[in-house]
């Protein structure tokens, strides 16, 4: 079964979550019934803000609400990272909203410390993969882009599909369109990612690029540097085919996470 995936980038207003869910929610409602997953940025309600104490929320704010609707009302999965409160902490949380109603999140591991997060926000310790319409989808964030090893599949960690929601800057664009390509190689799977445009509050530019790619690293989509939004068929008769005539997986290095 085909999966269709729409990647949307776009510039973030700074800081202001209803009126980034207001701006996206103009986007997505074009969509029904034209896609089967829509993928926006890493914290795509406030930009890559440091500012969790005033701006967080918690499981069940406007935030989640909102997705639960679009993917309900649009009859596709919608995910995107937030900045959250559990208990006393912080986290950077991706979460993926269902048409169903049904919710999962997973907290983005690897904090950008050259950009303070880890003072801020604490990392996530799971993986998530996430069964929908035939297709295992493995969502994570940004920086965990750069960590093969948390990325690796393996028998405890399948998917077909690898997803980075990000914030990417454009002095590094090059490190992004390189990683995606060697994450959907060395993996055998598709690969999606999506990174905002735009100059941020604190003047960080980024270029984009989102992009996904098949399981031998070659282009599928490219949004280059302009706000847009695109779908691509994924096939996945296609993905378990040259697994099986090409199965380098079965030669990979087994290894436990601490």
């Amino acid at each position: 079964m085909d999966l269709r995936v729409t990647l949307i980038q776009r510039s973030l207003v700074w800081e202001s979550p209803a009126e980034n869910r207001a701006l996206c929610g103009d986007q997505l409602r074009s969509l029904r019934g034209q896609t089967d997953l829509i993928v926006l940025p890493e914290m795509f309600t406030t930009g890559f803000t440091m500012e969790p104490e005033r701006l967080a929320e918690t499981t069940g704010g406007p935030t989640w609400d909102w997705l639960q609707s679009q993917a309900r009302e649009i009859d596709a999965a919608v995910c995107a990272s937030v900045m959250a409160a559990d208990g006393d902490r912080y986290v950077n949380r991706l979460v993926f909203a269902l048409p169903d109603g049904a919710i999962h999140h997973y907290d983005k591991r690897h904090l950008f410390r050259m950009g303070g997060e880890h003072d801020h926000y604490s990392a996530g310790t799971r993986h998530l993969v996430v069964a929908f319409r035939g297709w295992r989808i493995a969502p994570l964030v940004c920086y965990d882009l750069r960590f093969p090893v948390w990325s690796r599949r393996r028998p405890d960690y399948d998917y077909d599909l690898l997803l980075y929601v990000a914030n990417w800057p454009s002095r590094r664009a090059f490190a992004w369109r390189q990683l995606l390509i060697a994450r959907a190689i060395e993996n055998q799977t598709f690969v999606a990612g999506v990174n905002r445009i735009g100059e941020d509050g604190l003047g960080v530019h980024h270029d984009g690029d989102s992009a996904i790619h098949d399981p031998v690293g070659a282009e599928m989509l490219t949004l280059g540097s302009t706000a847009g939004m695109a779908t691509v068929n994924l096939d996945r008769s296609a993905l378990d085919s040259f697994r099986e005539k090409f199965p380098a997986h079965l030669d990979a290095d087994p290894f436990d996470l601490h």
